[in-house]
């Protein structure tokens, strides 16, 4: 057969599902191929798009989204996509057609180095230069994508390679179990958890990755140690329950800080620092750590470890558990009370347009426990992440590691095709929707039922808020936006107003039962954003009096 025939017989041996991207001169020969494949080929209107999906679709599924490109700038279009899938730890396999072997040493049409250019943006970047190599790069490029830390890897595939000969068969897909941590950790990280005053537990996305988030609960529950989340592992300690702190993630004294502050021992399960640099939550570099997860931590001088519990974290989760003693919350619970109050406090307001707060509350109160929500990057990301009451994995969905702008819709496409029997909603701001919105057509197209929430303020709004906390005033962040609810009609979708804010959840819950592609124009009172600033300035620990060791 062709290499490009063997090439997408591997890509099926990889179980791939769905592949995102635009066709192209190049990859013409992997294109024609997967018109005899099982695998459904997503055509896009931009290469950025196609690598959210696959960004996404790897993050819901745990395997390898895949997305293709032809060369020189449908290539450059995947690089954004790319880069958030590997700092957002996203197993996704970037697939680029490149012209012949023949023309590659010197000047010509379209022709870049993309090995070199996806080299620092991926765990793993090649090019296939002999079609004898096909299965061994596949089979590469999978594995390395998927294993811990999961991320990108990029495949360059020039079109006179995908078209010669070749005698070969895929590889058998082989995949490794987690090493289990010896025990003589497990008892040094129970000894110091249970000599703890005030233990606190850190969860990261590596808690989602792993597929841990029950072996969490029941190790939070077993020893009555509160839990507090990374924007990206929302939903791995139910907000429901008693042991949960909520979110940390902002560069502010938020309200789970205090609780950091008077930690003596922080166990850090999963967590990924690329996310929320420890100097935030441990500025006096002062804390006892016990790092769970399945690889070493990173370099840094305010996170230094006590105690590294490498292997599965489950497994590990239990072992711990089993031997450390159970603590009293009685500490926190002022700070667990707080949370709670916070988030509702705003719920009934009816002010307009609509504050932050009460766009968040209603979302949550519309959609089941078991729902998905991705957040786009903007102010709203932050309202999102510190506010939504996630009772999930991977039920929120947010880019905090690249965080790349113009995530949300694309990225509500693959997760309703990973995840088709549940209500998705994209959230987003009115900048980062218009640098994906013409991926409404592909969603209508794929019959991909999705509700797009844009939080309405004509500017970059997160932009407006640094600004106005630094210098005082705005520069430059306005613009116009069309009429979205026409915008939406135009590609065949439906469109919505907010105009009051008692409307907000008749209108949510109206889109969700259109079983289409639905458009929300939300007008947001964005003059939360100083408030909050303020508020958090003024905050004072909940803490305060409520222990005489604190």
């Amino acid at each position: 057969m062709k290499a490009a025939e063997l090439f997408v017989k591997c890509l099926e041996n990889e179980k791939v599902d769905y592949i995102f991207g635009i066709p192209g001169e190049e990859n013409i020969g992997v294109m024609d191929a997967l018109l005899d494949s099982p695998i459904r080929f997503v055509t896009t209107h931009h290469e950025q798009g196609a690598a959210f999906m696959a960004d996404v679709y790897g993050r819901l599924t745990g395997r390898a989204g895949v997305c293709m490109s032809t060369l020189g700038p449908g290539a450059t279009n995947l690089i954004t996509g790319v880069a958030d899938a590997n700092m957002d730890r996203a197993p996704v396999v970037a697939i680029a057609g490149q012209g012949a072997t023949t023309r590659l040493h010197k000047e010509s049409h379209q022709i870049l180095d993309l090995v070199q250019m996806f080299g620092p943006i991926t765990k793993f970047a090649t090019q296939i230069l002999e079609p004898e190599i096909v299965p061994e790069v596949v089979r590469k490029a999978f594995k390395v994508s998927q294993t811990e830390k999961p991320g990108a890897v990029f495949i360059d595939f020039p079109e006179n390679i995908a078209e010669m000969s070749v005698d070969k068969q895929p590889i058998c897909v082989q995949a490794p179990y987690a090493p289990v941590a010896p025990a003589h950790k497990l008892d040094q990280a129970a000894t110091l958890i249970g000599a703890a005053r005030a233990p606190l537990i850190l969860a990261g996305n590596g808690v989602i990755r792993q597929g841990a988030a029950e072996a969490l609960v029941r190790f939070a529950e077993a020893l009555r140690i509160p839990v507090a989340n990374s924007f990206m592992a929302k939903g791995v300690m139910p907000f429901t329950n008693e042991l949960s702190l909520g979110t940390i993630g902002l560069k502010a004294r938020d309200l789970p800080w205090f609780a950091f502050e008077k930690a003596d021992v922080v166990i850090c399960v999963g967590y990924d620092m690329v996310e929320y640099q420890p100097n935030m939550w441990n500025p006096g570099a002062d804390k006892v750590i016990v790092h769970i997860d399945g690889l070493p931590a990173e370099v840094d001088e305010h996170y230094i470890v006590a105690v590294g519990v490498l292997g599965d974290i489950a497994t590990s989760l239990h072992g711990i558990g089993q031997r450390a003693m159970p603590q009293e919350i009685a500490p926190f619970k002022a700070v667990r009370r707080a949370i709670v109050a916070d988030r509702a406090r705003l719920a009934d307001d009816t002010g307009f347009p609509v504050k932050p707060q009460k766009i968040v509350w209603d979302l949550r109160e519309v959609l089941g426990p078991d729902d998905i929500v991705i957040s786009d990057v903007g102010a709203h990301k932050m309202w999102m992440s510190r506010m939504y009451r996630a009772e999930r994995p991977n039920t929120c969905i947010v880019s905090n590691g690249f965080a790349a702008m113009g995530i949300a819709v694309p990225g509500a496409i693959a997760a309703k095709l990973a995840c088709p029997t549940r209500k998705v909603v994209a959230v987003t701001g009115d900048a980062g929707f218009m640098m994906n919105s013409q991926e409404i057509e592909t969603a209508l197209r794929m019959k991909t039922a999705i509700v797009i929430l844009i939080w309405n303020d004509a500017e970059y709004g997160l932009i407006t808020w640094h600004q106005l906390r630094h210098y005082g005033r705005p520069s430059h962040v306005a613009f116009n936006n069309p009429d979205f609810v026409k915008y939406a009609e135009s590609f065949g979708a439906k469109g919505y107003r907010v105009e009051r804010a008692e409307d907000l959840v008749p209108t949510l819950q109206r889109a969700l039962a259109d079983d289409t592609v639905v458009l929300i124009d939300c007008p947001v009172d964005y003059a939360e954003n100083m408030k909050l600033t303020r508020t958090l300035e003024d905050m004072q620990s909940p803490l305060r009096g409520t222990d005489p060791h604190f």
